[in-house]
């Protein structure tokens, strides 16, 4: 029944779903849907907790792994693509927080995890002074919500797209050795957000000729 409604709520969404479409897709009648979950609001508490669930067992897994806390990083966005692109649950519990704000956003489930490894990436030298553990994961948010996006506009209309995953590694490669062999091109560096316990980069200047604000 929930692997039903995640299809479902993924493919249609909140609002353009009904529960009789859900149990005709899981072939049971509407009275054994209405017993378990007596309103569509309840089915969908239920899918959303199951993409959670699905995401934190993947996340535990990653976990366990010898490998240094920058290197995790990268390594659990890569497996939250390629749930993402493989899970009906995950994909629906992100659209359903979207689409009902105050049941709670997937990325709740991770998030901490990334802080807490991009702090132990920062406290060990593995980012650069200037590259603060929020800012970092700032864009782990951008990257996996592009990665979302990427696949809601491939899946179903092209069956040769490109993985999800295979394109993020492209980009993360890219974010960690840079584009620009320009300096002249570059911004005026943001000043970083200050963070208890946490100083600001000695070497930090702000760019003359922009007041510290992007250029253009």
């Amino acid at each position: 029944m929930i692997k039903a409604a995640a299809e479902e709520f993924d493919r249609h969404g909140y609002d353009a779903t009904s529960l009789s479409r859900i149990s005709a897709v899981a072939g049971l009648s509407i009275g054994a849907v209405t017993f378990h979950f007596p309103s569509k609001a309840r089915l969908a508490d239920a899918v959303q907790q199951e993409g959670r669930s699905v995401t934190l067992a993947a996340l535990s897994r990653l976990s366990t792994a010898p490998t240094s806390p920058l290197r995790l990083v990268i390594d659990l966005t890569l497996e939250l693509a390629r749930l993402m692109e493989k899970e009906p649950s995950v994909r629906s519990a992100i659209r359903l927080a979207r689409e009902r704000p105050d049941s709670g956003a997937w990325s709740d489930t991770w998030l901490p995890m990334v802080r807490d490894l991009l702090d132990r990436a920062y406290e060990v030298g593995q980012l650069r002074t200037d590259a603060l553990p929020a800012d970092v994961t700032m864009l782990v948010e951008y990257l996996t919500s592009g990665a979302e996006a990427y696949l809601r506009r491939r899946m179903g209309s092209d069956p040769a797209f490109e993985s999800a995953v295979a394109q993020l590694k492209r980009v993360w490669y890219l974010a960690l050795v840079g584009v620009s062999a320009d300096e002249t091109v570059l911004p005026g560096r943001p000043r970083p957000t200050d963070e208890p316990g946490r100083e600001q980069p000695a070497d930090f200047q702000p760019d003359s000729t922009s007041g510290g604000k992007p250029v253009g």
